[in-house]
């Protein structure tokens, strides 16, 4: 197999790793090419994963995942393993999955984007600071952003109807794995669905509420949490509101969110999903 292989050298363990990733897939009788390339084997985070999934989308070829991030999100999702050595054997066997791209305003996605809290914390979170302060840094601009949360009205039209949100966190997921910790037990990153969650909370009974509601993976509508599926989003506010996807700037709203059906390979271990 022949691979173009992208690291993200600006992150911690891509400047420390992308060597180890190198050898790894070498020894396991891969070739890393330039041009002409089989698939596409990108060593980083989630957002890293994005410039690899246009890559791999535009050239028609699968994408292989060497989970070097915070979260690895898709890699929890597909069942890859986290350790270098794990992830180039599921490469080497050959074996993918088609998978589901969500798009948002021309921007591809996987996991999530979002307008919101989540948007602020993730402009926040320079790779400077990831690089220095690790996970330490992605908890302390959480606390920052909560503090100066304000609620912002959201106009969505979705499969013939509109709805009003007034919401300080709005997200629209392709994967029932998001966040860095949630786990939607209804939704699937090959459903061809898109979920869309407005938060607004107004006191600690509300937001206790919702937060077991996301932790338990039924987020169900209820007090201060609103719930939507559909495979296309169409989303205007007062006031330009700044997107983010998988926690990369995606544009400004207005916004147009829509699902691209299993348009993706990836590799992935064999019998999961």
């Amino acid at each position: 197999m022949r691979v173009e292989l992208i690291v993200n050298r600006r992150s911690r363990l891509g400047a420390r790793l992308g060597p180890a990733v190198r050898a790894a897939l070498l020894g396991a009788g891969i070739e890393i090419v330039d041009a002409r390339a089989d698939a596409i084997v990108c060593a980083g985070g989630d957002g890293t994963l994005l410039a690899s999934v246009e890559a791999s989308l535009a050239r028609g070829v699968p994408l292989g995942v060497v989970p070097l991030g915070t979260f690895n999100e898709l890699a929890r999702t597909l069942g890859i393993p986290l350790d270098i050595e794990g992830a180039v054997a599921v490469i080497a066997k050959g074996a993918t999955r088609a998978v589901d791209v969500g798009r948002v305003n021309g921007t591809h996605y996987l996991n999530e984007a979002s307008i919101g809290i989540s948007s602020r914390i993730a402009r926040m979170q320079t790779p400077e600071l990831k690089q220095r302060f690790g996970i330490i840094g992605v908890i302390a601009t959480v606390f920052s952003t909560m503090r100066h949360a304000r609620p912002m009205r959201v106009d969505v039209r979705y499969d013939g109807k509109r709805e009003r949100l007034h919401t300080i966190q709005l997200t629209v997921a392709n994967s029932h794995r998001f966040g860095g910790f949630l786990n939607v037990a209804d939704a699937a990153i090959d459903d061809g669905q898109l979920d869309l969650y407005s938060v607004d909370i107004h006191g600690l009974r509300e937001l206790l509420s919702v937060g077991r509601a996301m932790l338990s993976g039924k987020p169900h509508d209820i007090a201060g949490l609103r719930t939507l599926r559909s495979t296309r989003f169409e989303l205007t506010t007062r006031r330009p509101h700044r997107i983010t996807a998988d926690g990369e700037p995606a544009g400004r709203t207005p916004a147009v969110f829509e699902i691209l059906p299993k348009a993706l390979r990836v590799f992935a271990p064999a019998g999961l999903g």
